[in-house]
């Protein structure tokens, strides 16, 4: 599994702003290794938002992210003390989901 997420989330006029930092290596698949080989293709594909569990957000991704992507949005009609809960899904099954109380 991997690290966890690092989200930052702040209140202010009726919206969040959430900033998060995702620990994937995000291999493209085109990237050879020492021996030559290619190495096979790792990367997020899905990224789902949600504020208080109604999904506000959900992005599609490809190899072109980069390694450890960060991720910055606004969540209108957040307030302190609400839930942010970001998920994401790679191509190879594995799964992270990380939680945020807004302040």
């Amino acid at each position: 599994m991997a690290d966890p997420m690092r989200i930052r989330a702040t209140a202010k006029d009726g919206m969040a702003d959430v900033r998060v930092l995702m620990a994937h290596e995000m291999e493209t698949g085109q990237r050879k290794d020492a021996s030559g080989k290619l190495v096979p293709a790792w990367y997020i594909s899905k990224v789902t938002a949600a504020l208080n569990g109604k999904n506000m957000l959900v992005a599609y991704w490809g190899p072109a992210i980069s390694k450890n992507p960060y991720m910055q949005l606004k969540l209108n009609g957040a307030k302190a003390g609400d839930k942010v809960t970001i998920s994401w899904v790679d191509n190879k099954g594995d799964t992270r989901t990380d939680e945020a109380v807004v302040k």
